[in-house]
């Protein structure tokens, strides 16, 4: 989708709810990795937070935390805004990428459904960056595609989500283009790679904690 454009906004939230496998409990989970660590007056950056439904999801749990939510998007912000509603008194909605976000250290973070859109080398620009914001021992809660490096492989992943969300509502019957079309639009990596660029970018102890289709989780933590 293109997330400047109002229609497609408009539609987001339904979209995520149709097309992310058990998104709302992935909401209910980052903000139990993250509670074990986060103090109750803790603050927490929310990278990609365009939509605002995992900040809602955090402030409703966790109504003395402070929430920085970061996202490219006017129009995404906009949705947060409405989103969130009077719950946007315990947070912040800034405009721009990582090197936009305040340069504090935050007792923790997420970057849910974001990390997919980026280069390698971009990834790991914004890992590093994530990093240098957190204190030491702080979560960083991470999902989005991630899917084997095979092109075969690849594909049948990609398809099995595309089933999934046809099953769900989905208006594309043409389950092998709309995979083929994710994979040339995604710059995905395999679940091994996404954890040696955690690793490289100085976080410790990745590990899985949600798997859906082709999606994945990780919590790891500033080292």
């Amino acid at each position: 989708m293109s997330f400047s454009d109002p229609a497609a906004v408009s539609q987001y939230i339904d979209n995520l709810v149709r097309n992310v496998p058990g998104v709302h409990a992935l909401h209910q989970m980052a903000q139990v990795l993250l509670a074990e660590r986060v103090p109750a007056h803790g603050q927490v950056l929310v990278l990609g937070a365009g939509g605002g439904v995992e900040m809602r999801a955090f402030a409703e749990a966790s109504p003395t935390w402070r929430l920085v939510g970061v996202d490219p998007s006017a129009e995404m912000l906009a949705l947060a805004h409405h989103t969130l509603g009077d719950l946007s008194l315990h947070g912040e909605l800034i405009q721009g990428y990582i090197d936009d976000a305040p340069d504090v250290l935050f007792d923790g973070a997420t970057c849910l459904l974001t990390l997919h859109f980026l280069s390698p080398d971009e990834r790991l620009h914004t890992l590093r960056e994530l990093k240098r914001r957190l204190k030491p021992g702080a979560p960083l809660v991470i999902a989005h595609h991630s899917v084997p490096d095979e092109p075969t492989e690849k594909r049948v992943w990609l398809q099995r989500w595309a089933a999934f969300a046809m099953a769900r509502g989905g208006t594309d019957d043409d389950l092998a283009a709309r995979a083929e079309a994710l994979a040339s639009r995604l710059p995905t990596l395999s679940p091994e790679r996404e954890v040696a660029l955690l690793e490289e970018a100085g976080f410790v102890e990745p590990r899985l904690f949600y798997a859906a289709l082709s999606f994945r989780g990780w919590v790891a933590y500033a080292g």
